[in-house]
């Protein structure tokens, strides 16, 4: 009798189990959509168009083994520019986005899954060069060079600096070795990644000065099954390693 009622707890427990992913129709496919933005997103062979297999980075590695562990189909579109991703996520249900910053005024717009990376301006010096920056402020003595119309670069003209923005923000790395600039402004750590790509190491962190979160975002009309599911993968990769194991691989 005990091992009939043993049986009975455990095909009810996986019948409750097949009834939780039922909720999703068996032909159900979320669009996720992504933009270059290295090391965290990115185009294997550097154009502004790929798919699936063409696409790498922190964020699209960590988002692929979430929706195989979550044992949810979805399509991977990486494309230019970013304000058509965000509009069409707005618009368009069952469609996903990242990698997202989070912050309270766009908390409302989506449903939300992270956070996947986290990220930090900062102002780095060339290998060996230990200024002393204990804030903005302080900066505002030294040449600075930024990534033009990036966020980083318009916070720091909203504070009254002037930084030399570069249309590339590659073009820093080399400035900065060339003492053409003093401190390069920019995104931790998508600076070191590319500064690591032009071949130079060691560069010198000497002010953090913003934090974000990187989330995939989701059109408000997804199912909340889909969200939980993600979010339970993730939360499960965080712990068991997978996150730390990729993010070191980039960087």
């Amino acid at each position: 009798m005990q091992k009939l009622i043993q049986r009975a707890c455990t095909l009810g427990l996986m019948f409750l189990a097949l009834s939780a992913r039922a909720e999703l129709p068996a032909d159900y496919k979320v669009v996720l959509l992504t933009e270059n933005f290295p090391p965290f997103n990115m185009a294997v062979d550097d154009k502004n168009f790929a798919r699936d297999d063409g696409i790498d980075g922190i964020s699209a590695d960590i988002v692929r083994e979430m929706f195989k562990r979550a044992d949810i189909n979805y399509s991977l579109t990486l494309r230019f520019p970013w304000d058509r991703l965000y509009r069409l996520t707005l618009d368009k249900p069952n469609y996903g986005l990242f990698s997202t910053t989070y912050t309270p005024e766009r908390q409302p717009l989506f449903k939300w899954v992270g956070p996947i990376a986290k990220t930090e301006w900062v102002l780095l010096a060339a290998p060996g060069n230990n200024l002393a920056v204990p804030d903005l402020k302080s900066a505002s003595q030294y040449r600075i060079g930024a990534y033009k119309n990036d966020a980083v670069s318009q916070h720091l003209e909203s504070q009254g600096m002037a930084p030399q923005n570069a249309l590339r923000d590659q073009e820093n790395v080399k400035k900065l070795i060339k003492g053409q600039i003093d401190l390069w402004a920019t995104t931790d750590p998508v600076g070191r990644y590319l500064a690591k790509q032009e071949g130079v190491t060691g560069l010198q962190t000497v002010l953090r000065f913003n934090s974000a979160e990187l989330y995939l975002a989701f059109n408000k009309d997804t199912p909340d099954e889909v969200i939980e599911r993600l979010q339970k993968a993730l939360d499960q990769m965080r712990s068991d390693g997978f996150v730390d194991e990729i993010t070191q691989n980039y960087l």
